[in-house]
């Protein structure tokens, strides 16, 4: 396990640039195994799900260079073999599910383990998943530890309806239908920044994909695949959780973002706090005046709030972002996540500081900010982007705090600390 230290109170100053999106890097990966020809992949990030799948690609016999300093990533999948009897996909990462469609496309097989799973953000069902693996051909057997997959043909076409925008169902879906004999049509499909990018990179390795950015994907089935190479975008997370630093302590810091109308409704909720975001020449600021205040609805008899769903929604992922900005700003301010019913518990951290958070619900969550905070030690649950609120928070209050098992940043954010550091933080890392 490894905890944070942190020092606050210091305001964050300079220049950032933010890595590629773990949620465009994982599903990519899993990808490459759909061809056997060279692809070459740009800006892969040192964190610890991209090292799991490269790992697992090595140990099945696939050529794989890496040099993280420069983040080109090389990778050939000609001599590959699976087993799925044997085999075991990487644990603690729910992407590991995005390998069954390409396995099943070149082996026939694949197996789904019980343990997989990502963060402790509450029930995430594999069901959705079964169902598209099923539309296309694949069997399913319960075996004594995990759910074997088998394909005894090629997998044919199919149209589907998604209950709900899954951005990791419809990374499958596309997974098994460009090499799927005929078209293949997914409604209510998961449009996010990253599966954009995802789509983006399978037609150009010659997958055919129409409605890349809309709720319904067209997928030909080609015969096979080539080799290409990617450099991945910069990680829009990232963009907003170096600008909310910036804000809560009260710095300037400078944060490279090449697409700025990715961030054009998130710019809007951090204005709610009174944090307005610039954007020139392909960086971005976030200016604070007078602090950080909930700026007063119209409807004076509700609460503002923040709604976090599906894209075009603001991402679910940033929800704890926004909370820890909440607890800090005067006013009061409703966050409510529309995704996950678990992703909310960790706020009762929070009082640890002197902050006020009520849990109304396990999807709703209310701030009372602008109280007068103190270090703490708190403890972050299995979620990314909560570790880094915790931590957002330890930074903007004057003293000496401890994040504890705060690794799971470590999943998502390369050289994170390092770059905190460099913009003036005091942080370090206390490994266990």
């Amino acid at each position: 396990m490894s905890d944070l230290i942190v020092h606050g109170g210091a305001p964050l100053t300079g220049r950032i640039q933010p890595s590629a999106n773990k949620n465009a890097v994982l599903p990519i990966l899993a990808a490459t195994l759909l061809t056997r020809r060279p692809v070459r992949l740009q800006r892969v990030p040192e964190i610890t799900d991209a090292k799991r799948l490269l790992g697992l690609f090595q140990a099945m016999g696939s050529l794989v260079r890496t040099d993280f300093a420069s983040g080109v990533v090389d990778i050939e999948h000609r001599d590959t073999a699976f087993d799925a009897r044997r085999a075991r996909l990487p644990q603690a990462m729910r992407s590991s599910i995005l390998l069954v469609p390409p396995l099943l496309a070149r082996f026939g097989q694949a197996r789904i383990e019980d343990e997989v799973r990502g963060c402790t953000l509450g029930v995430r069902e594999i069901d959705p998943h079964v169902e598209v693996f099923e539309r296309f051909g694949a069997r399913i057997q319960r075996g004594d530890d995990a759910w074997l997959l088998q394909a005894t043909r090629p997998l044919q076409a199919s149209t589907h309806w998604l209950d709900y925008a899954s951005v990791t169902t419809t990374e499958n879906f596309a997974l098994c239908a460009v090499l799927a004999k005929g078209r293949s049509t997914l409604v209510n499909a998961a449009c996010e920044p990253h599966v954009q990018e995802f789509c983006r990179f399978l037609i150009k390795l010659g997958a055919r994909i129409e409605g890349v950015g809309t709720s319904t994907l067209h997928v030909t089935g080609v015969d096979s695949l080539d080799g290409g190479e990617h450099r991945f975008d910069e990680d829009f997370h990232e963009v907003t959780t170096f600008l909310a630093l910036s804000a809560i302590t009260g710095g300037d810091v400078a944060v490279k973002n090449p697409q700025p109308e990715t961030c054009a409704l998130i710019d809007r909720c951090l204005a709610k706090f009174g944090v307005y975001v610039v954007h020139e020449r392909g960086w971005s600021r976030a200016v604070l005046e007078g602090g950080l205040k909930v700026r007063e609805p119209f409807t004076s008899n509700l609460l503002p709030k923040i709604e976090a769903a599906p894209w075009p929604y603001v991402s679910a992922d940033l929800l704890p972002i926004f909370i820890a900005l909440g607890v800090r700003a005067h006013g009061s301010m409703l966050f409510w996540n529309k995704v996950y019913d678990g992703a909310l518990g960790w706020t009762s951290e929070l009082a640890k500081f002197g902050a006020r958070a009520f849990l109304s619900d396990p999807h709703r969550v209310i701030t009372f900010g602008g109280k007068s905070l103190a270090p703490a030690e708190v403890e972050s649950p299995y979620i990314i982007r909560v570790a880094i609120a915790l931590l957002m928070v330890a930074v903007s209050i004057e003293g000496r705090s401890v994040i504890r098992h705060a690794a799971p940043i470590r999943r998502a954010h390369p050289m994170f600390v390092e770059n905190l550091v460099a913009l003036g933080a005091r942080i370090e890392w206390r490994e266990a």
